[in-house]
């Protein structure tokens, strides 16, 4: 006999995920408007939405308008791409971001170097929303930037990553409580911080490195039928059934997620990590969405990516590769090379003025003694020419070809 407690439980488990159902195919109604007044009407409606949300989210002047359009993508969406090389020749980065088939683009990315605390750090990060793009474009304007505010950023970075993505999840949800959204996002992030390197995985966006030319993965997607996320779903009352594929509460393919308020209490924000030294061996490191992953494997990736010099080129080449294999999603990679031994070209060039230098004094010392010894030499054969002309003139008889050769 089931108690009362327990049936009101389960009524509303049961109405959450009937409301979250609703709010997606509200979303699917969204896109599917396509007639200009509808659009303009649409937009109206989310201009004043956003307005609200910089009110009610404490926002100020300072921090500027909401720009929808990132700069780096053409004026559809479609594609972007692009790179840099750190200042000390040490890695090289290339992105490359392509809509695909689908009608929108919800994935994004964010690349930063910067000093913090007089340390060196490079940050590398894809974002794949579903349900819409907010979180994950709040998590390209704020994961890193609250990450690098960290006090323990530099001396306990594993701790200062983890609680860095779970307050910015809070912190997302919180700007979000007064609209009728609730999409949510995937979190792929790499960190290099001196000579460490740091992956923190939340979803099924992936990083791999490749090492001695193997393909190794520095995360584990984050899908309902793994073994321990099931566990972790039930014991907190949620379930996991099959929808077409794995889902939480038949709503969701993913186990953990940032945003998604609905399903908080089951798709949570909390990071796996793993970290990782830099040695000689580390040749690449790949992040990507899983419209890459759906399609390439991971050692297909390392080969497709070691195929290019530029981690551009590379990076374009995945998003490519992805396509013509049949991605039906967003298509967004990250490919970095590390270049070992690498100094300043300054730095190169003294050392090889440097060379040079001790290259001649050792040649003029060496041209120096040759002389000497030469000269030393000669003078002695000649004084024993002087002092026994005799046995001198018998060794020429006896030895012509010597003689001859000398």
């Amino acid at each position: 006999m089931l108690c009362n407690s327990f049936l009101r439980s389960v009524s509303l488990r049961a109405g959450n995920i009937a409301r979250y159902t609703e709010l997606r195919h509200l979303s699917y109604i969204w896109r599917g408007l396509n007639a200009p007044q509808c659009l303009t009407y649409l937009w109206d409606c989310k201009s004043t939405i956003t307005r609200k949300m910089m009110v009610d989210s404490g926002a100020t002047a300072k921090g500027g308008p909401v720009i929808d359009i990132l700069p780096e993508k053409d004026d559809d969406g479609g594609y972007a791409s692009g790179g840099w090389k750190s200042e000390d020749g040490r890695l090289s980065c290339g992105y490359s971001s392509f809509r695909g088939k689908r009608a929108s683009m919800e994935d994004f990315y964010d690349t930063k170097t910067s000093k913090v605390d007089g340390q060196t750090v490079c940050l590398f990060g894809i974002f794949d929303g579903h349900g819409g793009s907010r979180a994950a474009e709040y998590l390209k304007e704020h994961l890193f930037e609250n990450l690098m505010k960290r006090p323990e950023f530099i001396t306990n970075t594993k701790l200062a990553i983890s609680e860095t993505y779970q307050q910015t999840d809070r912190d997302f949800l919180e700007s979000e409580k007064d609209t009728f959204r609730d999409d949510g996002s995937t979190a792929s992030t790499a960190v290099l911080v001196g000579n460490h390197l740091y992956v923190a995985n939340v979803g099924d966006s992936r990083t791999i490195i490749s090492k001695a030319g193997k393909a190794i993965p520095l995360s584990e997607d984050h899908k309902p039928n793994r073994s321990d996320e099931r566990k972790r779903i039930e014991n907190a009352g949620g379930v996991v059934m099959w929808a077409g594929t794995w889902r939480v509460g038949g709503v969701l393919a993913m186990s953990r997620a940032f945003g998604n308020r609905m399903l908080k209490q089951f798709v949570v924000a909390e990071p796996e990590i793993q970290d990782q030294e830099i040695d000689q061996e580390l040749e690449l490191l790949v992040l990507a969405s899983d419209g890459l992953w759906d399609v390439v494997p991971n050692e297909d990736a390392i080969s497709v990516a070691q195929t290019e010099d530029e981690p551009e080129a590379a990076a374009r080449k995945l998003t490519e590769t992805a396509f013509t294999r049949g991605s039906a999603d967003n298509i967004t990679c990250i490919v970095v090379k590390f270049h070992h031994d690498k100094r300043k070209p300054e730095e190169t060039h003294q050392t090889f003025i440097e060379n040079s230098e001790e290259t001649q004094q050792t040649f003029e010392v060496n041209t120096e003694e040759t002389q000497q010894t030469f000269k030393e030499n000669t003078e002695g054969i000649q004084q024993t020419s002087k002092a026994n002309p005799g046995e001198t003139s018998k060794y020429c008889k006896s030895n012509p070809e010597e003689s001859q050769q000398s």
